[in-house]
């Protein structure tokens, strides 16, 4: 949303980043020409008066929300406020996953919620065909209400941050292949299969293991990496604020996950020009490599499959130039298809 903001600004429009509290990663990355709106809500379901409170006062245009709770938040603050404000909902996750796996109680509120607010949208935006699909069978929407918009990855910064160099001994020269996972060390990106697959690979090439990213799973992971006994091949260095660069200097990216949304993390890498395989699960990954023409695809959970098809990128002679899929999810391109969906003018 960040990077929608921008791209939004750098078009000419006068833009409004509305966050229920102003901290996170990202707030660095946001341009001098976005205006910061700091709700100052611990919470999201704590922000519907404040943001009633914001519409009263600023009146906007349009409101692009993300993420399915504070959609209904949004929604219900236009709808309360009796704004004119047109409302855009946008959805990054597969709504049907990600709540058959919720161990909290509100995941079947949400749901209700969703079903009751969402048709009082003037736009629903969804990051992949596979979540537009679920979203309108899991809330009961016609499907054609629902624009499919991929996220804007790739931008100016990641290439920069790609180039940098990594002051890791795996990476020198003469060392073995670095096979490289990046995301939330949770239930959602499956890592134990990614790891029992390294440990089927390993029984016949040598090659290294690295995943990125922070998580409640991490123990589990830890425990799983000493029984297959692999300490010696396999680190996890926790959250980086560089991943690119470690992509970059991999021989293969792997998405394990057992759903996506979309997949920004496959996108990245074939940015940064690594050969990538990945799960065909629901959500983006299918979509982002074309039914496997950018990179082998392989069931989820399979990690004899996976293992495969990682020995056979490994192995093979040359790769697709998947740095030119990558650069097709661009800000541009995202931001074209945000303003189709505000119903907004792009020559702005």
């Amino acid at each position: 949303m960040v990077n929608v903001a921008n791209g939004l600004a750098d078009r000419g429009y006068f833009v409004d980043l509305v966050v229920a509290d102003a901290v996170g990663t990202y707030r660095k990355d946001v341009s001098p020409a976005v205006r910061l709106v700091d709700l100052h809500a611990s919470r999201v379901s704590l922000s519907l008066f404040p943001l009633m409170k914001y519409l009263w006062q600023e009146r906007p245009g349009v409101l692009l929300s993300a993420l399915n709770y504070a959609n209904v938040i949004a929604v219900l603050a236009c709808k309360l406020a009796r704004v004119k404000t047109r409302v855009i909902v946008s959805d990054h996750s597969m709504l049907s996953s990600s709540l058959s796996a919720a161990r909290l109680k509100r995941a079947s509120p949400v749901k209700w919620l969703m079903r009751k607010t969402y048709p009082w949208a003037d736009g629903i935006v969804a990051v992949s065909s596979g979540v537009a699909d679920d979203l309108a069978q899991e809330i009961g929407i016609p499907r054609h209400r629902v624009s499919v918009v991929h996220n804007p990855v790739i931008t100016d910064r990641l290439y920069d941050l790609a180039a940098q160099p990594v002051a890791h001994p795996w990476f020198l020269p003469g060392q073995p292949p670095v096979i490289i996972g990046v995301g939330r060390l949770t239930a959602a990106k499956d890592f134990p299969t990614l790891i029992s697959a390294f440990g089927i690979l390993k029984k016949n090439r040598s090659a290294r293991l690295v995943i990125l990213g922070d998580g409640e799973l991490r123990p589990e992971l830890e425990k799983l990496v000493a029984e297959l006994r692999l300490e010696n091949d396999v680190q996890l260095p926790g959250f980086l604020e560089n991943p690119y660069s470690w992509m970059r200097s991999s021989s293969l990216f792997v998405l394990s996950s057992a759903w996506e949304g979309f997949g920004n993390v496959l996108v990245e890498a074939m940015a940064c020009g690594t050969p990538v395989v990945s799960t065909d699960c629901p959500g983006g990954p299918a979509e982002i490599l074309a039914q496997g023409r950018w990179g082998r695809l392989v069931p989820v959970g399979d990690a004899t499959a996976l293992a495969s098809a990682m020995r056979m990128t490994l192995d093979d002679a040359a790769h697709p130039a998947v740095s030119l899929r990558a650069a097709e999810f661009g800000v541009a391109q995202a931001v074209d298809g945000y303003l189709r969906a505000m119903g907004l003018d792009q020559s702005c």
